[in-house]
């Protein structure tokens, strides 16, 4: 991995990470809708989510830990095949309980995918140039994840829009094109991802196993003693309870409106195709905020305003207005996650990066299995409108938690920092000492974020 500049790292991570998300893009329009077309009810849809959540909940440290300490890249092929074959399980279940062992699988998918992809590039990065920007690379992963989404999700509307191909429904197609494009995404892994692995072999392996442990129990140390970290993980809680309000409800809301799931359904490829171009202008916005109010501030800032555009969602009478403040919360969405991930990753170093991000995962995961339970089955026995101005609620109750990054923020001695690079906060040490910036090898919602 020395061989590689920083430029030719981003460059790849970025590649990779398109790859992995444009899948999704053509997934985010059709899954809720799908699965009514199949006979769940929001309710059923609510509890197979929440499969996922468990299975997180289990394997996420567990499988950070692992990464950490086996190499980000076999972690990350197994979890892409997993992926895999949840989307294949997913094209032809027509059942509750198919429905919810793919969502077992893909929770076995999230924790295997969460972090490793990431890691490596910021770890890549600094044994490239111990002072290499990678908020740079984290930021352009953000615009990169919303002209991928997008794009998915404009195929995604004009698959839908051509209408059933002989046996297969119009809400089916994107999910084959979409399998298709995975199995792209798990050769360029193999092709572009260069690693030096701490070990390898089936004794390796072993160790491995045996070092996981510790790996976790080091990043959980780093809770104790940080509250900044502390704060920034709890921020997951309120983030993955809220999300759930524009990524399962805005189809059912719009359907609504709209009166029909198939237009819907049409209308969300464009719509969403905008919506991620907006995420991606929305973190193009990350150096002007970080500029102007700082990394914690506008994180902070950023959390509140993304509950008053779901508050939009839910309350806008016509498509227009639902459309406009769903592409609003987008462009937040966009902009919130560099922040909150370039303040996370400088609260720990590289030996334990997975296992944090890891950490930061899991409240997400299983707070999104609660707030699919709670806010659909809000929705069935009251309205779609109630269901997301709760969740808005949730979304704006993170925001006092980045004050602990804020006040070590301040309270850090002052240096220059370079443009659209966040201020240094105070980093907790872990149990064994590592030097701050390894040269040792490495690395994704997000979920996306």
């Amino acid at each position: 991995m020395s061989r590689l500049s920083v430029r030719q790292v981003r460059f790849r991570y970025l590649t990779l990470y398109g790859l992995r998300w444009l899948p999704s893009g053509l997934m985010i329009p059709v899954m809720i809708l799908l699965m009514q077309e199949r006979g769940l009810t929001l309710s059923q849809i609510g509890l197979t989510a929440t499969a996922q959540g468990l299975v997180v909940l289990a394997l996420e440290l567990p499988t950070g830990g692992f990464a950490d300490a086996l190499g980000r890249k076999p972690v990350l092929a197994v979890a892409w095949v997993i992926g895999l074959i949840s989307l294949v399980i997913f094209a032809v279940a027509d059942s509750f309980w198919l429905f919810f062992l793919v969502w077992a699988l893909q929770g076995v998918y999230r924790a295997l995918d969460s972090g490793p992809l990431e890691s490596w590039y910021v770890d890549a990065t600094l044994a490239a140039d111990p002072d290499g920007e990678y908020e740079r690379g984290l930021g352009q992963a953000g615009t990169v994840i919303g002209l991928a989404v997008g794009a998915g999700a404009l195929l995604s509307g004009g698959l839908v829009a051509l209408g059933p191909v002989g046996p297969v429904s119009a809400l089916t197609l994107p999910v084959l094109v979409a399998i298709a494009l995975h199995a792209v995404s798990l050769v360029a892994l193999f092709v572009l991802m260069q690693e030096t692995r701490p070990a390898t072999g089936a004794a390796a392996l072993r160790a491995s196993v045996v070092e996981a442990p510790r790996m976790v129990g080091q990043a959980i140390g780093l809770l104790r003693r940080s509250r900044v970290l502390l704060a920034l993980v709890a921020v997951e809680l309120f983030w993955g309870f809220g999300m759930v309000t524009f990524e399962s409800l805005l189809p059912i809301r719009l359907s609504e409106v709209v009166g029909d799931a198939d237009r819907a359904a049409a209308m969300l490829g464009p719509a969403g195709s905008a919506a991620w171009l907006a995420n991606a202008a929305g973190a193009a916005l990350t150096p002007f905020l970080l500029r102007r109010l700082g990394s914690a501030p506008a994180a902070a800032l950023l959390r509140v305003l993304q509950g008053v555009t779901v508050v939009g969602m839910g309350l806008f009478a016509g498509p227009v207005g639902v459309l406009i403040a769903y592409l609003a919360c987008y462009t937040v969405h966009g902009a919130s996650n560099p922040l909150h991930m370039g303040l996370l990753h400088r609260q720990v170093d590289g030996p334990y990066r997975t296992s944090v991000i890891s950490l930061n995962s899991m409240m997400g995961q299983p707070a999104g299995a609660l707030g699919a339970v709670v806010l659909t089955a809000l929705a069935d026995r009251t309205s779609v409108s109630l269901a997301m101005l709760v969740g808005a609620v949730v979304l704006a109750l993170a925001a006092p938690l980045y004050l602990p990054a804020w006040r070590a923020g301040r309270n850090a001695a002052p240096v220059p920092a370079a443009v659209g690079q966040p201020p240094q906060v105070d980093q907790a040490e872990p149990e064994e000492a590592h030097p701050a910036a390894p040269a040792g090898l490495d690395p994704d919602p997000v979920h996306a974020r």
